[in-house]
């Protein structure tokens, strides 16, 4: 762009215009109204001191040889005092800073596996950002930030990914759920332990207590009728019991038939065979 027929040129604000004087460079002119000397003066550019943004895409393949395509955003942008180098060293910054973005990557990826390379985005965006920072310094550059915004592999390898996290996420649920079997069953069993427990603890305090009443009626019966012995005390504890369970039986709900021996020895067979079932059991913990 020339301006040779202007006597005045005025410049944006965050721009800055680049005057030659007979073909060479006279000076740098700021944002406002600059005059020039008409066929001598003119104006080649006028450059942008605003921050620009250039995305990156650059494929490359990790340690593990996974092939993946790098996003990067670096934001630039021409330093004032540094126009006349921006201007007269470097043609297409752009091509310039993709170049290098390119180097970097291709140099910090590669030795890095596919999961470092997402753990360390940080690492590289930074990488870049230094390199790019010493070598665009030289043009007249300054580079703002340099962000990684994207690291993509390939379509099969995400799926693999996934497939993979899919089967460990399956893995823990089924952990998770084998042992909330098992503390259920260890729950149940300590259950049926106290039950247990706690029936033969009331079947003793039951037993101990039909001891002591018995013993309390021997005693009253022994003491109110004379002449009697505890054998006929027991005997006759025995035949009340007795009639008392055939009533039981009688008055119970459904049909029932019970086949027993009745007669008037009945209850002393039942006597002695539970006298001899006692003194076989103690006998045999001897």
């Amino acid at each position: 762009m020339s301006f040779n027929f202007l006597c005045c040129i005025c410049v944006k604000q965050r721009h800055a215009a680049v005057v030659e004087s007979c073909g060479a460079f006279n000076q740098v002119a700021g944002a406002g109204p600059t005059c020039l000397i008409p066929c001598v003066n003119n104006v080649p550019a006028v450059l942008s001191l605003k921050i620009k943004q250039l995305e990156v895409r650059c494929e490359t393949k990790t340690k593990d040889n996974v092939f993946v395509t790098v996003v990067i955003s670096v934001q630039y942008n021409v330093v004032e005092d540094n126009v006349k180098d921006a201007w007269y060293k470097l043609t297409e910054p752009q091509s310039q800073i993709r170049a290098y973005v390119e180097d970097v990557i291709r140099g910090a990826v590669p030795v890095k596996t596919l999961d470092e390379a997402f753990s360390s985005k940080d690492q590289i965006a930074l990488a870049v950002k230094q390199q790019l920072a010493h070598e665009m310094k030289e043009y007249g550059y300054e580079i703002v930030k340099a962000l990684v915004t994207d690291l993509n592999p390939d379509a099969k390898v995400k799926a693999s990914m996934n497939e993979i996290n899919a089967q460990n996420r399956l893995k823990e649920a089924a952990s998770a759920r084998g042992d909330g079997e098992k503390i259920l069953l260890v729950k149940m069993a300590e259950a049926d332990k106290e039950s247990k427990y706690l029936s033969g603890l009331g079947v003793a305090q039951q037993r101990s207590a039909i001891v002591k009443g018995l013993k309390g009626s021997i005693v009253d019966f022994s003491n109110g009728v004379d002449g009697t012995s505890a054998k006929d005390v027991m005997d006759l504890l025995l035949v009340t019991q007795y009639f008392d369970t055939l009533k039981d039986i009688g008055n119970g709900r459904g049909s029932k038939t019970l086949f027993l021996q009745h007669g008037p020895s009945a209850v002393s067979d039942l006597q002695a065979t539970l006298r001899d079932g006692l003194m076989v059991n103690m006998a045999m913990k001897r």
